[in-house]
């Protein structure tokens, strides 16, 4: 590996294991055996790296459920296994996760990081209809992102607050179901 990959896999270490905020530079360095001057050649900032390095750790976190997913698309079994699949990968992803929450309750501290993370919300409203539904990214259009997409989103970040908040409260992946079950039917009721 080149400085430019060995600086991204140390920030995603360092993400995992300190978070956006507590994350320096000279930890990235220490993490990927780099120096900080490619920091900034290579990435311009340790802000957009560590952003890098988000997107790539949700990337693989989502490839861990694309390969487990059998079934009809937009089934309620294909609903039930993805839920069951984040849920079993909660004690690996929950760091990301409170990592990400650190950005969004910082507000305005760190503008360039949130405007970074905040563009790569569509691809990742892309991947969780894909993996929802088993429709290919490519077939999708912006409405769909912004619905259905946005839809589902919602309720993975919901999901892993309910867990980061208290892992034992949160509901399972078939409590999950059910309630989607419940408050679909509930919609078409006449």
């Amino acid at each position: 590996m080149g400085h430019r990959e060995d600086l991204l896999e140390g920030a995603k270490k360092c993400l995992v294991e300190k978070g956006f905020v507590r994350t320096t530079a000279r930890d990235i360095v220490s993490a990927s055996g780099t120096n900080l001057a490619s920091i900034g050649y290579h990435y311009g900032s340790k802000d957009a790296l560590l952003a890098q390095a988000f997107i790539g750790l949700m990337e693989e976190w989502g490839a861990v459920f694309q390969d487990g997913l059998d079934g009809d698309g937009g089934s309620l079994e294909r609903f039930r296994a993805l839920w069951e699949g984040v849920l079993a990968q909660h004690e690996k992803s929950g760091p990301v996760w409170a990592a990400s929450l650190e950005v969004a309750l910082g507000r305005d501290q760190r503008p360039e990081l949130r405007s970074m993370l905040a563009a790569s919300q569509a691809e990742g409203r892309r991947g969780l209809i894909s993996m929802l539904t088993g429709t290919p990214e490519d077939q999708l259009d912006e409405r769909d992102v912004r619905t259905l997409g946005g839809f589902y989103q919602a309720l993975l970040n919901g999901l892993m607050i309910q867990w980061l908040f208290d892992p034992e409260s949160a509901a399972t992946a078939e409590e999950f179901t059910e309630g989607m079950r419940r408050a679909a039917e509930a919609m078409i009721r006449p």
